[in-house]
This record gives structure tokens, sequence and C-alpha cells, in this order.
């Protein structure tokens, strides 16, 4: 039986403005209608697997939980990492949690944000793959090249063990122009996919010889672990101590026991905005185009408007994307820059790298559609049946002014139901509560006044998600 660890961490910052901290790229249906994540889950379907291992941030889990609900997934384990320590510690974990009931469960290591077009040639290659991982060989994919790619590391192959199927001989850095074409027109070089498969045991046995540290950190992180509602936190004091490594370097590189089968299955890991153009459907003209756009004399150009006309005009070449509260302008040459750019806002104390003007919670979510210095407009839409926290505020008053559905609001000692074109006021200091009781969406406008308008001046006194 297989267990598909999937790793949902990282932040996408290549992708700004569309990714951001707190709702990066995998998150987000970048090729599709589905999410990223979402699409991971999908080309499961067809290999006989359990439900998913999830790794992810602490501050991703609602959106992690709330996507694989949306697609059907059920009993699904969710491990928050309190920190980012890369993919070797973050496989550790999950093959720690999964070899407590199944020690020699074969783990399949996916990244969830990655794209793979040919699902039936994907699950070939996995199919392949198990019979080595059951032997006790730790295999990798190495991705058939179609053209010399700098922005992936390269797998070159050694003895050959079937069709498709070699010993690994080494792992290469990102290389060259010139380096990448010699290696494509040598034969044997693969580019490196970063998906793995290989039994739960043989992986931990593997870390132990190779890297104890970060076993032993893993180990004592799991045993802190705890429960959060359907999560497991992962235990912070320990992980935090855990050094930081991917998996290629800490195990991969060293095994003796390393094995490539090759994956000719339209695979991209959407790593910058000129990689997402490449995957796109184009144009006569090599455009790509989303959203509300209108081009004049443009060729070979990535063009996404999410909320407003975007015109282009006599332009080659760029990568232009429109959000509610930014616009990135880029040559397809500088994509990979783009990452300076989060860099300086970061610098700048902004915070347009956090998150969209929309921010998901697991209630629902709102859209800070106006503010001013001692006022905030949002627009919240909450789902039916769920609740905010009971909380209260030291430096604001809020009105709300529900658009539809029926709000029921908890106000001080007082409980009743505000619906359509009414409105409710709750001071400064009081505590307060929303809930939604019907079966739609319940929409309302929400005038904050006051002081100080941060989301950190929320005191919550029961949450029904386990939030602090």
């Amino acid at each position: 039986m297989i267990f598909p660890v999937i790793l949902a961490g990282g932040a996408g910052s290549r992708l700004w403005p569309l990714s951001r901290q707190l709702n990066p790229k995998q998150f987000l249906p970048l090729t599709g209608e589905s999410t990223m994540l979402q699409g991971t889950v999908a080309r499961l379907n067809g290999l006989d697997v359990e439900p998913p291992v999830v790794v992810c941030n602490d501050e991703h889990r609602f959106l992690v939980a709330e996507q694989l609900r949306a697609c059907g997934v059920e009993g699904a384990q969710i491990l928050l990492e309190p920190v980012g320590r890369n993919t070797a510690p973050a496989i550790a974990l999950a093959a720690t949690s999964v070899a407590k009931t199944n020690p020699d469960a074969v783990l399949l290591v996916l990244a969830a944000d990655h794209v793979v077009k040919d699902e039936p040639a994907f699950r070939a290659s996995v199919t392949t793959a198990v019979t080595f991982a059951e032997q006790g060989k730790l295999v990798t994919f190495g991705v058939t090249p179609t053209g010399p790619e700098t922005g992936y590391g390269y797998i070159r192959a050694g003895s050959y063990l079937g069709e498709g199927v070699a010993e690994l001989e080494e792992f290469v850095e990102k290389p060259s122009v010139d380096m990448a074409q010699a290696y494509i027109d040598a034969g044997g070089y693969t580019w490196n996919s970063g998906m793995f498969l290989f039994r739960a045991d043989r992986y931990l046995q593997e870390l132990e010889r190779w890297r104890p540290d970060i076993l032993r950190a893993c180990n004592t992180a799991m045993e802190q672990a705890s429960d959060d509602l359907t999560f497991l936190r992962i235990g912070a004091s320990a992980f935090r101590g855990c050094p930081e490594e991917s998996v290629d370097y800490a195990v991969m590189e060293k095994t003796d026991s390393a094995v490539v089968v090759e994956m000719n299955a339209g695979w991209s890991d959407i790593g910058s905005w000129s990689a997402l153009w490449e995957n796109e459907c184009k144009d006569s003209q090599g455009n790509a185009v989303k959203g509300d756009v209108i081009l004049q004399d443009a060729k070979n150009t990535l063009a996404r408007a999410d909320h407003r006309l975007v015109a282009l005009v006599g332009v080659d070449d760029l990568v232009v994307v429109e959000t509610k509260d930014a616009v990135l302008v880029a040559h397809k040459d500088s994509v990979q820059d783009v990452k300076k750019v989060v860099e300086a806002i970061k610098s700048d104390g902004r915070h347009e790298h956090m998150n969209h003007r929309e921010v998901y919670r697991p209630w629902g979510v709102y859209d800070s559609v106006d503010n001013g210095q001692r006022y905030q407009v949002k627009r919240i839409t909450v789902k039916p049946g769920a609740k905010l926290s009971v909380q209260m505020h030291h430096h604001r008053a809020e009105h709300w002014i529900v658009v539809s559905g029926t709000a029921k609001v908890t106000n001080g000692e007082e409980n009743y139901l505000v619906t359509e074109n009414q409105s409710t006021y709750i001071p400064v200091g009081q505590v307060h509560c929303l809930e939604n009781p019907g079966v739609i969406p319940l929409e309302l406008i929400e005038v904050q006044s006051g002081s100080y308008l941060g989301e950190d001046d929320i005191v919550r006194l029961k949450d029904q998600y386990g939030r602090k």
C-alpha cells in the first residue's frame, strides 16, 4: 500500500503578487480550476493509495484542511511544522508517523506545487518504482528533459536495471545553458523532479546512517507532538533545533541504494512566471492570457488580470500580473528577480508580501475594501454553519451591516438575529461573536473605527478552531 506524503510548505515568492506568504502558490489555481494542492491529490486517482499525509506550515493548516475537504479527501493526516526545515526533516516526520503502525509502508513523496500534464504516465512511473522500493531501494524520479533548462538540477544515471530504471550515479546542481545542453547531448541525464518513493523504514534507516542529528531532532519533535482538532502539532522546541537540509543532500546523494526511474509526464515545478507561461495555452502570437485583457501587437507575453481591464500595446516577452492591491510588470528574462521585490517590500515595512486583500479564515473570508487613519471597511463572508471566535477588542468599535443571509450575534449579554439590510453596533471592549445559522453564505459589511485597527487587537475567549 502506498502512503502519499505531500509537502505543502514554502512561500513561492517568485510568483508574487499572486503567491503570498499566507496564501502561497500551492494553494492557488494557477493552471486550472483546482489549486495545485488539489491537482496533486487528483493525480493519485488510479493508484492504490491510503489517505495522504500532508506536511505544512502551522499558518496554512486551515487552507489545507478546507482544500482537501473540497476535493473529497477523508482521513488525511495533517502535520504542522512550527518552522520550515527543508525536505529531509519534513519527510522524516511523515515517515515516523506512518511507521508507527506501518513500518514497511511505501511512501510516495510529492511536492504540492508541481504540474503533471500526463497523469497516466505519472502513475505508470510510480507503479514501476514500487517494485524497487519494496526491495529496499530509495527511488527518485528523473524527468525526461525537453530542453537545456537551467532552473532545475540534473540526475546522472548509472548502470541500467531495466527499461527506464537505473542506479543513481550523481546529482548535479543547476547548470549553465552550455552545460545543460552538454548533458542532453550526452544522454543519461534527467531533471531532478524532487519526487521520491521508498519504504518508511528504509528512509529512516538511511537518515540514521547519514544524518542522525536530523533523525534525533525529528524523533523528539514527534514525541512532543500533540493533537489539535484534526491536526498533529509537531513539538516546537525540538523541531526548531533540527538542522535544515534537503533530502537530496541528507540522504539521496550519500546512499548506495538510490535508484532513478525516468518519467515523461509533462512535469514542471512552476517555479517562476516564465515557467507558468511555458505551461499555458497560447495564441498564435505566443501570448498566454487570463482575465480581462486586451492585446494590441503583443507577443510572447503572459498577462493575468484578476479585477480590472489590462491593456498591452506593442510589447514582447513581458509578464503582467494584476491583483487587487498590486501590479507586477517584468521581462520574462528577469522573473527570477521577483523575489528581490518581495524582499524590498519586507524591508520597507509593507504588508503586500503577506496576504492579498482577501484573507481566508476557517470560517470564511474577508476583503479589506478601504482604510484610513482611524477606520477600516471590510466585506465579510461567513460560511453556512460557521462561527467566529468569541472575542473582544481593546481599541476598536465595529458596525455590522448584513447584505445577505442572517447573522446570529452575541453582543455582551444579548443574543439576537440580524437580517438583510439590518445592522448592529459592537462597542469597544464588548465581548461579542458572529455566527451564520443559515444554509446560505452570510455576507456583511464591517466598519471598524478606533485608535488601532491591527488584526492583533483580538482577544479570543473561545474558538472552535483552536486558534489562540
